[in-house]
């Protein structure tokens, strides 16, 4: 050994060893930068940005490097960053309302594909087949007279379908916020956002010139589309203190349907 560690005490060179190793595994953890998005305010986990343990479950993973603020388009890219078997995994799972393990799938990673294009698709379906279902109820019933495209029904359906999107879970992410329940924006956006594909479906036979049938289809895809929010929803608030909250999720996207039929498909 050389001489001039030889002189230095034994307790200053083994104390010295470990501060390297940690600081050595502090720049290299994986997990360092990653956080939630939103904020978990009034969560049990505590306030503000949370960093990520091991094997929690985040909602939401989010880079602090790619976080540009609310109001940049880039900090939402990475909810869009999903593939075809993701998306179509996601949807099948709508199709079973009663699962109730839709928040499983997602995991720590919900996208906003869902609240976005299914929402869109919803209203280019209901908006065209609207008017084709008032076409042959109008050809039916009076052939002899003209018939024209209602150009409305595009800003109804666009007007509807995303402010229900948008606002219905936001409403229930800041009521389970005030009622002392963990809540996540995105993963409630990401549920309501899929709950739309049943109806997207279910819009197709509504053209078919039978009222009762129409009705009949409508009740059961309300049904559906409400059962897999509320079923999902009470997977994740487990309290049976806030069985109002089941009742009004679902109330309200039953009353989305029965908008749709009596609006588009009269």
């Amino acid at each position: 050994m050389d001489e001039s560690y030889s002189n230095l005490p034994t307790s200053h060179l083994i104390g010295s060893v470990p501060a390297v190793v940690i600081e050595e595994k502090s720049t290299t953890n994986p997990q360092a930068n990653l956080q939630i998005f939103p904020p978990n305010n009034g969560a049990s986990t505590g306030n503000g940005y949370q960093t990520l343990g091991g094997t929690s479950e985040a909602n939401g993973q989010q880079s602090a490097n790619t976080w540009k603020g609310v109001f940049s388009v880039s900090s939402y890219t990475q909810y869009f960053n999903v593939d075809e078997d993701i998306v179509m995994n996601r949807l099948m799972s709508s199709l079973n309302p009663l699962s109730g393990d839709f928040f499983s799938k997602i995991d720590a990673y919900p996208d906003l594909y869902g609240l976005v294009w299914v929402s869109a698709t919803l209203i280019f379906v209901i908006s065209s087949l609207g008017n084709c279902a008032t076409y042959l109820m109008h050809k039916r019933s009076d052939s002899s007279s003209s018939w024209s495209f209602d150009v409305n029904y595009v800003n109804v359906a666009a007007g509807s379908v995303y402010g229900y999107a948008l606002l219905v879970p936001l409403g229930f992410y800041f009521l389970l916020q005030y009622l002392g329940s963990s809540a996540s924006l995105i993963r409630f956006w990401c549920l309501w956002g899929y709950s739309l594909f049943v109806l997207t479906l279910s819009s197709f036979l509504l053209v078919i010139p039978i009222e009762f049938l129409r009705w009949t289809i409508t009740i059961l895809a309300g049904a559906a589309s409400a059962s897999f929010v509320a079923a999902n929803l009470k997977m994740y608030i487990q309290s049976n203190d806030l069985t109002i909250v089941l009742v009004a999720a679902f109330v309200l996207q039953m009353g989305l349907t029965i908008f749709i039929k009596m609006w588009f498909f009269s």
